[in-house]
């Protein structure tokens, strides 16, 4: 397969010392409240919590009974409680509801909050604004990033995009920070650290801050460069569909904290199932970042060698027999539940995704991408809209159209926006409201794009005198940033030749060789540079906030320097990292590299 492991490739850090070191301080937090004690868990952090202490580990450290925070009255009767919450101010007054309730009730108990990653004097206040703060005990769990496999981390932090992105909200920059300092305190010294968007820049100042401030000891280093980028650098490759298997996966069954639960549909019995997705599952770590069209293969040849394995039984002694139980029958008995789990999975998706809508739905995309035929794709868009087929497919549609042409015409908008809320409903209102406030779906103002003659008269000429026309239309027209950094980075390869996704040749397989994702393409030419020389116009066009570090050492020649951290601010999709992955086995610098994600 295109992505099996190279041998020479440098070993990744052992990210599961993060599992280790979270796990300690929980259970070190819960002992301060010593005895039986009842815990009451946020829901978002149920799932994570179940990666670093399951429910046995928990009882171990007399935790009595566990509960989700539900806002309403509690139902324990424990003497004391503890609260595992985000810092979250609606969940604050919550608990200090129930405090008060149980004062009323001249019932006592003792209470502890446990907040993670960090707690928030906001948070604080409201417990002395409710009149509680000396009734509770507080504390925080420094639970800053979650290994979900052996070269991806998360800080798991919904709420980050939101907060920071479209609400103003920077309090998340300083626990970006402290994860960046925490793997830096484990795995350092860096050697680079490279970085692009104003989030970024913000992290990597705290990051130093926290450096400075704190004590310096001499290690090994296990982790080379790092990269740090902001989501709003690239908003185009996460509207795109995904179309490798993991990717797919995620659309449909959704993957939480590494893992995903499959419906009946795919476990053919009345039951859903949970299934862990890493590289531990065998199938699954071959298939994960292939293009949808290869899986099919991949998975009946590997049906094909497990019968194969299966029928070296005929024919043996007892002895060869005895053997052949004790070392490989438990093996491929696990091989073949997660073969039949993933054929059934892939069929489910094949379902869904290669009905006539779905193709359809790649063309407009691709057609967006390339900048063609933008009359048809929003007529596509409004058949899309008005036959209900997706409410947030409708809206991908919608903010990929207005990122890649720089706004949509007044006319096209306000048409496209009342077709919208009359399918979907008038409290949609607020979405498109947040939508124009991220940039992601607006208007254009006079000035902001390229003609409609410019775009057809480009068609019909060479790259060259394409560039002079564009040239001669800037003094009119703001380009569209898009369509700049297609031509500058060459995000779009040109199609004269078919594409053959069995032997991808670069990161565009992911979109079906139709689109090479900014955000890794960036990543790719800063690593190729050791910098941003050569990468001015990027970056204006970007509004940059970019930098570049040296740190420890950088010429050192030792494994660690191969290996490259890229820290997602916002949130990153599947599809990006099976590019990140297939950048690190083939392209960075010409030899072998790996990279982690968080």
């Amino acid at each position: 397969m295109a992505h099996s492991a190279r041998r020479d490739s440098p070993e990744l850090p052992d990210l599961s010392l993060l599992k280790r070191l979270a796990r300690d301080q929980l259970i070190y937090l819960l002992e301060q409240l010593p005895g039986k004690k009842d815990l009451f868990i946020e829901s978002d952090l149920m799932s994570p919590l179940d990666r670093i202490a399951n429910v046995s580990t928990l009882k171990q450290h007399e935790v009595d009974k566990l509960y989700k925070v539900e806002h309403k009255p509690i139902v324990s009767i424990s003497d004391q409680i503890c609260f595992l919450i985000r810092p979250r101010i609606q969940t604050v007054k919550w608990i200090c509801d129930v405090v008060n309730a149980d004062k009323a009730a001249a019932k006592f108990r003792r209470y502890k909050i446990i907040f993670t990653p960090q707690k928030f004097y906001a948070c604080e206040a409201v417990l002395e604004e409710q009149g509680v703060f000396g009734d509770v005990t507080t504390d925080e769990w420094a639970f800053y990033l979650l290994p979900l496999d052996e070269d991806i981390i998360s800080l798991e932090l919904p709420e980050f995009f939101r907060d920071n992105f479209l609400a103003g909200d920077q309090r998340w920059v300083r626990t970006a920070a402290s994860a960046l300092h925490l793997l830096h305190s484990l795995f350092g010294p860096f050697s680079k650290v490279y970085g692009i968007g104003r989030c970024s820049k913000m992290t990597y100042e705290s990051w130093r801050e926290q450096v400075e401030q704190g004590e310096q000891k001499a290690r090994h280093a296990e982790i080379g460069n790092v990269f740090l980028i902001d989501r709003d650098v690239d908003f185009v490759t996460p509207l795109c569909s995904q179309v490798v298997y993991e990717g797919l996966v995620d659309d449909i069954f959704r993957i939480k904290c590494g893992c995903v639960e499959f419906g009946p549909e795919v476990t053919s019995s009345d039951k859903s199932l949970k299934v862990m997705l890493n590289s531990q599952d065998k199938v699954f770590n071959e298939i994960r970042n292939e293009h949808f069209s290869n899986v099919f293969g991949f998975l009946s040849q590997k049906a094909r060698n497990l019968q194969t394995a299966y029928d070296k039984r005929r024919g043996m002694d007892i002895q060869q027999m005895k053997t052949f139980v004790s070392e490989e029958l438990k093996g491929l008995k696990q091989e073949h539940r997660l073969l039949s789990l993933h054929i059934s999975a892939s069929e489910s998706i094949m379902k869904r995704k290669t009905k006539q809508d779905f193709q359809e739905l790649l063309k407009t995309e691709h057609c967006l991408l390339e900048g063609f035929e933008i009359r048809e794709c929003i007529s596509f868009i409004e058949e899309h809209i008005n036959r209900q087929v997706s409410m947030i497919e409708s809206l991908r549609l919608l903010c990929l159209l207005s990122v890649t042409e720089n706004g949509l015409l007044p006319k096209d908008f306000k048409s496209l926006k009342a077709q919208y809320l009359q399918s979907y409903g008038a409290d949609h209102l607020l979405t498109f409201s947040n939508l124009r406030q991220l940039g992601l779906l607006v208007e254009q103002q006079p000035g902001e794009t390229l003609t409609v003659m410019e775009s057809k008269v480009g068609k019909l000429v060479n790259d060259r005198a394409a560039g002079k026309l564009t040239d001669a239309f800037s003094s009119l027209a703001k380009k569209s940033h898009f369509r700049a950094l297609s031509r500058k980075l060459n995000l779009v390869p040109k199609s004269d030749e078919e594409y053959d996704l069995r032997v991808p040749r670069d990161m565009a397989y992911i979109f079906s060789g139709a689109y090479v994702p900014l955000s890794c393409k960036i990543i790719e030419q800063v690593l190729e540079r050791d910098g941003w020389t050569g990468l001015e116009e990027v970056t204006r066009l970007i509004n940059g906030h970019e930098f570049a570090v040296t740190g420890a050492d950088p010429k050192s020649k030792s494994e660690a320097q191969r290996i490259v951290l890229v820290m997602f601010l916002g949130g990153c999709t599947f599809s990006e990292i099976s590019a990140l992955r297939f950048l690190g086995k083939e392209k960075v610098r010409c030899s072998p590299q790996r990279l982690c994600r968080a």
